[in-house]
Formats: C-alpha cells, structure tokens, sequence
C-alpha cells in the first residue's frame, strides 16, 4: 500500500507528497475554475496519469518480450465538460519511434488498454487512444 499526504497551500493549491520516496507534486486550479493555471490541476493528474500508466504497462509488455520502446511518447488532450464538471474526454497520442511488426503492435496495443489507470477511469469518460508507428 502507498501512502499520500496532501496539503493545501492556499490560493486553490495542493502539495501532495509520496511517503515512501519523500518526492512532491504541486496541484493549481485552472484558469476556468477560479486558478492560475500555474501547474497541473487535478483533472490534469487523471489524464498524464493514464498516459504515463499506458507507457508503464506496454514497457512492461515489451521487457517480457525482449522489445524496447524508449523514447515512445503520450500526447495527452484533457476536454472538460460543464455540467456536472468532470473530464468528458481524454485523447491520447501514442508515438513509437520503431515500426514494429503486427504481433509486436497487438501486444504493446492490447497492454495499453490493460493499464491500472484505464480501468479506474469511469466508463462515463470517453478515452481515445491512438497508436503512430513511423513508416
């Protein structure tokens, strides 16, 4: 089990700390929500959180495999809706640098839709993933 402490700090602002490796996160409000937009906000954990989790799994994936894919990267979209406030919709880019073969991209493609994170994300958020090889 991994243990959080979060603190505000005023002005809309979190400071949340990993017990275990003592490393810290900061949290703002975004500009269209009543914050400065200074740092990530909440929502924006959730959605680098699933685009970190899916590089995680399909590495993981392609370790037992004997592939490397450093240097792969997620661009992340974040699409809030209003009412009630909470992520609509979030798009991710993933970008290998190596053309990898059909068995190869199943596997990596199918660990990515494995993710911890993606399975914790309400099925109410749309979650469009789209995987680039280079020609």
């Amino acid at each position: 089990m991994n243990t959080y402490e979060i603190t505000y700090d005023g002005k809309l602002r979190t400071t949340a700390l990993h017990v275990d490796s003592n490393e810290t996160i900061h949290t703002d409000a975004p500009k269209d929500n009543e914050g400065l937009g200074e740092s990530f906000s909440p929502t924006d954990m959730v959605c680098t959180a699933l685009g970190s989790c899916i590089l995680t799994i399909m590495a993981i994936a392609a370790r037992k495999k004997g592939i490397e894919i450093a240097g792969t990267t997620a661009s992340v979209k974040k699409t809030m809706r209003s009412n009630p406030r909470m992520i609509d919709c979030i798009d991710i880019a993933i970008n290998f640098n190596t053309n990898f073969d059909e068995k190869t991209r199943k596997i990596l493609e199918r660990a990515a839709l494995q993710c911890p994170v993606h399975r914790s994300i309400s099925s109410k958020v749309k979650k469009n993933i789209v995987f680039s090889y280079p020609n």
